[in-house]
């Protein structure tokens, strides 16, 4: 019997687009003898399943079923492909584990814990993962350049605590500049981390569950053309991604261990991609994503490519390792 998988895409946040893209090519890759897929549009205003005409039937969030032609349809297993809110911050993982249903993202609490970059680094300090130094505000404090600075220096980075990683982000060089950057950084959020700047190799390393193990990936260095990894040089090839990435054996070793650990300590699960910068030789963490992009051109799939596993094979081994659960 084919299994009925539903690939979830779209969500709340700024990066639905991307969302979108990577859904659609989990819907075009998975393997037609095995499931039949469906794809699910998630929006704030609406829940529905797209079809191959593009019509739309509405989702019954009281089991996420669909009924299509008076014909009822559940699902043996979600597909997340929702990067940001609510595919990256837990509130998928809670309803589908309240409904029963197998997804291939990590659990709730890894998901919410990792999509706040705050609580995320606090929670792995204790275990020697090293992380820039940072500044917290929330929305209606007081904001003090001058201890700011004291704290992280400039340049420094201020960004949206709990949003994608392409958003509310902007790399500041001067004082005059921090109130403009928290303003937008608090349009994406009401918790702003401000961060000091590391210079240094920039990768990215991606860590999943393949056939029972945690497995680390070929290592991504990133080029940005721009001033940082933003959302032009993310999306919109404002920059190099080289895999696999030119680091001395050293770095390789020391990143790919703490990535490992990283992924072990917090209990992931699924698909996971942790952000890097080195200085002084050692890798310092940036963000753990655990949605990370899965089109044709995102960094996981390079990677996966790099290790000798197709798209087929990445996202068959999500859907069997989510079924195991």
């Amino acid at each position: 019997m084919k299994k009925n998988i539903a690939i979830i895409m779209g969500g709340y946040s700024s990066e639905y687009q991307i969302s979108l893209k990577s859904g659609q090519v989990v819907y075009e890759t998975l393997d037609a003898s095995k499931y039949n897929a469906y794809r699910i549009h998630i929006f704030k205003e609406k829940w529905v399943y797209v079809d191959s005409d593009n019509k739309e039937f509405p989702i019954d969030k009281n089991d996420f079923s669909v009924t299509i032609n008076n014909s009822k349809v559940t699902f043996d297993c979600v597909f997340n492909a929702i990067h940001g809110s609510p595919g990256e911050d837990g509130f998928m993982q809670a309803y589908f584990k309240l409904l029963n249903i197998p997804q291939t993202s990590c659990d709730m609490y890894q998901a919410a814990l990792t999509f706040n970059k705050r609580d995320c680094l606090s929670v792995l300090k204790p275990y020697g993962i090293k992380t820039a130094e940072s500044f917290y505000i929330n929305l209606g404090d007081t904001i003090n350049e001058d201890a700011i600075i004291a704290k992280v220096g400039l340049p420094c980075f201020v960004k949206a605590n709990k949003a994608g990683s392409s958003f509310g982000v902007t790399k500041v060089h001067k004082k005059e500049a921090i109130k403009n950057a928290i303003e937008v950084a608090f349009k994406e959020d009401d918790e702003i981390i401000i961060e000091s700047f590391l210079d240094g190799t920039e990768v990215s390393v991606g860590v999943i569950n393949f056939k029972g193990e945690t497995k680390v990936l070929p290592i991504t260095e990133i080029v940005s053309e721009n001033d940082f990894f933003d959302y032009e040089a993310k999306y919109l090839g404002k920059s190099q991604e080289i895999t696999p990435a030119r680091l001395t054996h050293d770095e390789e070793t020391k990143v790919t261990a703490i990535a490992k650990k990283v992924y072990e300590v917090l209990k992931m699960k699924g698909f996971s991609r942790s952000e890097y910068i080195f200085k002084n030789g050692e890798p310092h963490l940036l963000e753990v994503n655990t949605v990370p992009g899965l089109t044709l051109a995102s960094i996981l799939p390079q990677q996966a490519a790099a290790a000798g596993i197709t798209l087929v094979e990445l996202f068959d081994n999500a859907i069997a390792e989510a079924l195991k659960n």
